[in-house]
């Protein structure tokens, strides 16, 4: 698993992101049972303001949130509540960028009274799920969503999030 962590805000640099980082793509990539040795993800390590234009730039939504993901390949599963396909490892290696952002999860942590290292591994979980084309738009999406989320997150010794 190569996880190229870019860090635009030095918080994150006491919290130990690139470990955090690659620890968490490597268990989500495992459980859903996928080579983690053979993919790329790119990650940025930002603040408020910048994580703010990124989601305006290409959401249309000029606010902060806690991570933001591009696939590098659009996927998705032919229906709700299914699984999508695994992308061939012959054919790409390179899952997407991610953006995470320190405000935001500060102020996430304090809220939730759980820890910047265990928020940081559920969305970094959260995020690859996206790039391999997971989502919760709709509720049987959403629910399978979640359930690999606590499950991946249990094999890392991190709580239920939910």
């Amino acid at each position: 698993m190569s996880v190229d962590v870019v860090i635009e805000d030095l918080r994150w640099e006491s919290v130990g992101l690139p470990d955090i980082a690659e620890r968490a793509a490597d268990a989500a990539l495992r459980h859903l049972g996928m080579r983690p040795d053979v993919w790329e993800i790119a990650l940025l390590a930002c603040d408020d303001g910048r994580i703010a234009a990124l989601n305006a730039d290409f959401r249309g939504k000029p606010a902060p949130t806690n991570v933001l993901s591009w696939p590098a390949e659009e996927r998705g599963a032919a229906e709700p509540g299914m699984p999508p396909d695994v992308p061939d490892p012959d054919t790409e290696t390179e899952l997407g960028d991610i953006a995470i952002s320190f405000d935001t999860m500060a102020r996430e942590t304090a809220d939730q009274d759980v820890s910047l290292a265990d928020h940081a591994t559920h969305l970094i979980v959260h995020a690859v799920l996206h790039l391999l084309g997971y989502d919760h738009e709709d509720d049987r999406d959403a629910a399978l969503m979640e359930r690999l989320e606590v499950e991946i997150l249990a094999s890392l010794g991190v709580a239920d999030p939910y």
